[in-house]
């Protein structure tokens, strides 16, 4: 049986690296990206059922969402955004990018099964 594909964009180590092995735990294959500007070719060449992206970066993570749910190949993928939890700025223009849920760290260290289950469903 195949597991389910997880791209979770990070460029800082804690919390991505966490999140990539809480993934793993839970059965999903997990491809790691640290370039944004990469991000939107590789949701369109590995397909996956979800995308994980960490909102505070210093690359243009916001218009990797955009490009993704302009693409009609791409659009249905859910985005997850994460952020620390007082991030409100990031969260607001991720949701304005496209991304069904945000969250804060802390949410997304304890909820990810729920969160990922919310966001699939929400799709």
């Amino acid at each position: 049986m195949t597991k389910p594909l997880a791209i979770v964009f990070y460029e800082r180590l804690m919390p991505g690296s966490q999140l990539l092995n809480r993934l793993q735990d839970l059965h999903y294959r997990v491809l790691a990206v640290d370039d944004a500007s990469q991000l939107a070719a590789m949701v369109l060449a590995e397909k996956p059922l979800l995308l994980l992206a960490d909102l505070v970066v210093k690359s243009d993570v916001i218009g990797a969402i955009k490009t993704i749910k302009a693409n009609t190949a791409t659009n249905h993928v859910p985005i997850i955004g994460f952020a620390p939890d007082n991030a409100n700025n990031q969260f607001d223009a991720a949701q304005g990018a496209g991304a069904v849920l945000t969250v804060g760290e802390s949410a997304l260290s304890n909820h990810l099964s729920q969160l990922l289950d919310q966001a699939l469903s929400m799709d």
